[in-house]
């Protein structure tokens, strides 16, 4: 039986594509020395950090409530200060990021696994249940180095967790396709 969600999976491409990339970024990251991707990721968070401020005091300006205006701008100073402080002292946010990327791994994993057994009916399910349990071992490997390595490791455990990714969405995208290719014999 073709599900739903094997149809949004396969949906024209967007997902095999994304997949790729996400390959290709993770092998860039990998093969770069991992001081200069590490250096890359915290630039790239403070980039993104200075951009969601100047957007929050954008919209807290356009607020029509004048509580959550002083609300909106307080948080948006934050996330600029943030931003900022990254810039800065890229070397000081690369060990605090560190430890920050170490927590998103294993809940990535954690959710993966969980999404691995809700799709257990599907084909190669097991590329997911695979890609959580090495995210959980990655999590718990940053931990437990962080935070001596945490000037080289941020940078090539964020590319080896891409590769991860990006094969998964890889395989899991072709094999929805091809299981929505396969003709039903439905009565």
């Amino acid at each position: 039986m073709r599900t739903q969600e094997s149809r949004n999976i396969s949906n024209s491409g967007w997902t095999l594509s994304t997949g790729i990339i996400m390959l290709v970024l993770g092998m860039i990251a990998v093969i770069s020395p991992w001081f200069l991707a590490s250096i890359a990721v915290v630039l790239m968070f403070a980039w993104l950090l200075i951009i969601a401020g100047i957007a929050q005091a954008v919209h807290a300006f356009k607020s029509s409530s004048a509580g959550g205006i002083l609300l909106k701008l307080l948080l948006s100073i934050i996330s600029l200060l943030a931003g900022i402080v990254l810039l800065i002292y890229p070397l000081a946010g690369m060990v605090s990021l560190t430890l920050v990327l170490g927590i998103f791994i294993f809940l990535d994993g954690v959710l993966r696994v969980i999404q691995a057994f809700q799709l257990r009916p599907m084909p190669k399910w097991g590329w997911i249940l695979f890609n959580g349990i090495l995210s959980i071992i990655l999590g718990i490997l940053i931990w437990s180095q962080w935070p001596f390595d945490a000037l080289w490791i941020l940078g090539l455990f964020m590319g080896i967790s891409l590769i991860l990714n990006g094969v998964e969405v890889i395989t899991f995208a072709t094999s929805a396709r091809e299981h929505l290719s396969e003709p039903t014999h439905e009565s």
